[in-house]
């Protein structure tokens, strides 16, 4: 399990270095999502959970993921083919939001990009990598689920409707079969559910999912107003069955693993 944007820590040099107040930087975290996967250890999972928040490093993003100007003109040959996302300041270290204008007093410069990734976004993906590795030596494959939150998809925007959206990077992270289960355990909470669109997967399942190497990486994208009440506090009920629900999802997947692999040992 990886909870890569619910971490609500902020360190004092992030908030030293911000031009906004805290509750803008926190519009940045997937808010609560960490609590949907509260059940998910006890049902056979280890959790890799961002503690610290979204705004110190987005562990969504390769660490070149910037928008040239976004950063100190130092940097700035080093981040020469900006995406969309980059482009709109959600690198790998978000610097500007919708309505907020800039996040920090200054453009990012080597210092401060290094401390972010050595702090944050380095040990999210080292650990990652050892428990995903230690997972497979273990039982010869691995399954990575990466949980986010999202809000409402927009009219004309791909995916309009869905409330939870299963992203596996087009075939390219994942076995079908692994996407096939989470798309069917989404559809028993009778919300509109999407496979890629308008979230197909980031850098997480992007880097880490290897189906060629046994391990299997899906993203998992929940709309907050299945389990957020106005004002992003928690709907206690709506988030217990959402828990479990979650809970239930992490044992199937262990067991249809398991299964599956048995039958091509007995064909052999």
């Amino acid at each position: 399990m990886s909870v890569p944007h619910a971490g609500r820590i902020y360190p004092p040099e992030i908030l030293a270095a911000a031009r906004v107040p805290q509750p803008m930087l926190e519009r940045l975290e997937d808010s609560w999502c960490d609590r949907i996967a509260a059940d998910a250890q006890d049902a056979g999972a280890v959790v890799v959970q961002a503690l610290w928040a979204r705004a110190v490093a987005d562990c969504n993003r390769g660490e070149g993921q910037m928008a040239p100007g976004e950063v100190d003109p130092s940097l700035r040959q080093e981040f020469s083919a900006p995406g969309r996302k980059e482009r709109a300041g959600l690198g790998v270290v978000p610097t500007r939001l919708a309505d907020c204008g800039p996040l920090w007093k200054r453009p990012i410069d080597a210092a401060a990009l290094n401390w972010r990734l050595e702090s944050l976004h380095r040990p999210y993906h080292a650990a990652l990598t050892s428990e995903l590795a230690a997972v497979r030596e273990r039982h010869g494959h691995a399954i990575l689920i990466d949980l986010h939150s999202m809000p409402q998809i927009p009219a004309g925007q791909p995916g309009h409707g869905a409330r939870i959206v299963v992203g596996d990077r087009f075939g390219t992270s994942s076995a079908d079969w692994l996407v096939d289960l989470v798309m069917n355990a989404a559809q028993r909470l009778n919300v509109p559910v999407t496979r890629n669109q308008p979230y197909a997967g980031g850098h997480i399942v992007r880097t880490h999912g290897q189906p060629d190497q046994a391990v299997h990486a899906v993203q998992i994208e929940i709309d907050r107003s299945l389990y957020l009440a106005p004002g992003r506090t928690v709907d206690a009920a709506r988030m217990a069955g959402l828990t479990r629900w979650f809970g239930e999802l992490v044992a199937d997947a262990g067991r249809a693993e398991r299964g599956r692999d048995a039958l091509p040992q007995a064909a052999e």
